[in-house]
């Protein structure tokens, strides 16, 4: 395993609380937990999972109730508990948004694999409202409580968890598109906030060179009980995996024996393989405004954006879409008085599709940004952009 991997264990259990010196302590706050919890008490939360709540804040009642009493009105306002039978996500995202279960564990845990490399993040955000991803997310949650109720009956004893396997094969520098990245976070956050201590352990395989500077990103948003669980494993995966997971309960490409009905050894009819968001889902309503700075480029005219960049191998990321009409974009760097082209100034027609690229910097200096109105003597053009220096 590598650097980033973040051993825990846990610690011995009985009957789903925690033994050794704290027993008494823990059994006292739970105790307080539900007092203060009593109006809201949802009654198929019995002790185990309440220990759960209580974990997820360190076993301060105050925080652990404020947490719980904050999902329960979440709970309502998205009306979690019918939508096993009522919600239906949107088309784009039954197509789109990747990943699935593909078995269960040794411990009869259920097994999902993330394709992270294959999620268009963007053309989702564009393609589906916010509330329809965190839906999609809590129904996914919803039915791994049913798998686990059905599991343990089958077993004879208590299943819990949820072993996660992120793929990132096909990772690139789109995925340091900040506001893809936050919204990928804010899921996750939503899915802590409310079903804490279900994700037992996480594998990541396949990560890419980029992986640092991902995990750079994220791991201010990721809590610490979540960063304990993250083992990344790189390309050589596949004996660490079967430790954990049968064989048979393992797709052929991640070492196992399963198959999709007709030989897919990616089990795509579990998996959903995702994929680039055809353009006819986007919502022509959609606006993600309150996430870019905005700058007027006045007629004849051309504005540029110094950013700085202070080591090699940081890499520059940027978006930006114009109001009603195109406009030139081109990206120079500026050392000792001599600029250099990174990319050629061109018009775009980012007023249709938002524009964004990224570039690798080789050499520290100067990035100048420019947004060129020149070929435009009659109207100024307001520019709504995010440009990103991130650091190697």
């Amino acid at each position: 395993m590598s650097k980033y991997t973040l051993q825990h264990e846990p610690e011995p259990q009985s009957n789903g609380v925690p033994a050794g010196g704290k027993l008494a302590k823990r059994e006292a706050a739970l105790i307080k937990f539900k007092d203060k919890i009593a109006d809201v008490h949802k009654a198929s939360h019995d002790d185990y999972v309440l220990h759960k709540w209580l974990k997820a804040r360190a076993y301060d009642v105050d925080k652990a109730a404020d947490m719980y009493r904050t999902s329960m009105a979440y709970r309502q306002k998205m009306g979690v508990d019918r939508l096993t039978a009522e919600y239906q996500p949107p088309e784009v995202l039954k197509k789109y948004l990747t990943g699935g279960f593909c078995g269960h564990d040794k411990e009869g845990s259920p097994v999902r694999v993330e394709l992270y490399g294959h999620l268009d993040m963007k053309g989702l955000m564009y393609s589906a409202k916010k509330v329809d991803l965190e839906k999609t997310k809590l129904l996914q949650c919803e039915n791994t409580l049913k798998d686990w109720q059905e599991e343990s009956k089958k077993r004879g004893k208590r299943v819990d968890g949820l072993t996660v396997i992120f793929d990132m094969e096909g990772v690139s520098s789109k995925m340091l598109w900040r506001p893809g990245l936050q919204m990928y976070l804010h899921l996750v956050k939503v899915l802590e906030d409310n079903y804490p201590e279900m994700m037992k352990r996480m594998f990541v395989v396949n990560a890419p060179r980029i992986f640092p500077l991902l995990y750079k990103l994220a791991r201010p948003l990721i809590s610490e009980d979540m960063k304990n669980k993250i083992h990344v494993l790189g390309g050589h995966f596949k004996d660490t995996l079967l430790q954990y997971i049968d064989a048979e309960e393992l797709p052929v490409y991640l070492g196992g024996v399963k198959t999709d009905p007709d030989g897919n050894p990616r089990c795509a009819t579990m998996i959903c393989p995702g994929g680039e968001v055809p353009r006819e889902y986007f919502l022509q309503d959609k606006d993600n405004e309150d996430q870019l700075e905005v700058a007027t480029v006045p007629r004849g005219d051309k504005l540029c954006l110094p950013y700085e960049v202070t080591k090699p191998g940081s890499v520059l990321r940027w978006e930006f879409k114009t109001e009603d009409f195109d406009i030139g974009f081109g990206v120079q760097l500026l050392r000792e008085g001599v600029k250099e082209t990174v990319r050629a100034t061109e018009r775009v027609n980012s007023h249709i599709v938002p524009e964004d690229g990224s570039v690798t910097c080789h050499k520290t200096g100067t990035y100048l940004f420019t947004f060129n109105n020149r070929h435009s003597f009659v109207r100024g053009k307001r520019v709504h952009y995010v440009i990103d220096v991130i650091t190697a």
